[in-house]
């Protein structure tokens, strides 16, 4: 059976910043059934809720920087609760976070802290991973060392397809590993050329401050417009237990609007019946 599909509003941004009712109002016609937050545009929880309300759209979840969740997590976890989110994800590790810096212990016993405060919230903490999760240590990747060390009750997955391919690892395979404990699957699809091993990828998302990636190299595409396997990626998220699936686009492809690939994301997933 079909699982609900979200967008997350990174996607469209610009969009949301300038417009966002009419924004949500664009998404709901589309076709999706929820929306993952990354920030609310200037506007407040109670707003936003109304909006929501008004279009018969969910929100699911939220992308928020770990500092402010650690800064105020009784607060923050209580807004995003009450503005119906199941679910609340750590979108993105800084350098001084991840698996191979002398701080990643402290950072583990950090993440469990802020999911017991999420589980008291009624909340359930997701960790949203990129490429750089999958340095080994030892015999592990980073990313499954965090897993391991973090109890499931206090932490489950948000897998990224996208970044989990280009580490070279096989995201549907990936997502199964985390049967129980994989309710949101990211749907990121991209192409990427043999040039791409040397490029920065992440200036294509305005993270990296050096190097050049270049689009020959590296690019964004709709679900269902780039390399990966949709069908597979789908089958794995039902198998693996998600609750839902949510598609990602960090840049619209070349000659697109990002409304324009957003759309086309959510026609792919209808073909295939989702």
């Amino acid at each position: 059976m079909a699982l609900p599909v979200a967008i997350q509003l990174y996607s469209l941004r610009e969009e949301a910043e300038k417009d966002l009712k009419g924004t949500l109002k664009a998404v709901k016609e589309m076709g999706y059934d929820g929306v993952e937050f990354a920030g609310l545009y200037g506007h407040s929880f109670e707003e936003v809720k109304a909006i929501l309300e008004d279009l018969g759209l969910r929100a699911i979840s939220a992308h928020v920087p770990m500092d402010d969740m650690l800064a105020a997590p009784a607060e923050v976890f209580g807004a995003y609760k009450s503005l119906g989110c199941d679910y609340i994800a750590i979108p993105y590790a800084p350098e001084d976070r991840r698996p191979d810096a002398p701080g990643f212990p402290q950072t583990l016993q950090q993440i469990a802290d802020l999911g017991a405060a999420a589980k008291a919230a009624g909340l359930v903490l997701l960790y949203h991973n990129h490429d750089f999760e999958f340095v080994k240590l030892g015999d592990e990747y980073g990313l499954d060392v965090l897993y391991a060390s973090v109890p499931a009750d206090l932490l489950q997955t948000e897998v990224d397809t996208c970044w989990v391919k280009v580490a070279g690892v096989d995201p549907a395979e990936y997502v199964r590993k985390y049967t129980g404990r994989a309710p949101v699957v990211h749907l990121k699809d991209y192409t990427m050329g043999t040039n791409a091993k040397d490029a920065e990828l992440y200036e294509l998302i305005g993270i990296a401050s050096k190097g050049t990636a270049g689009a020959d190299a590296f690019s964004f595409r709709p679900v269902g417009h780039g390399c990966q396997d949709l069908p597979a990626l789908l089958a794995a998220s039902t198998d693996a237990g998600a609750k839902w699936v949510v598609v990602e686009q960090d840049r619209p492809a070349k000659g697109q609007t990002a409304m324009e690939s957003a759309a086309l994301s959510r026609e792919a997933l209808k073909v295939l019946g989702w």
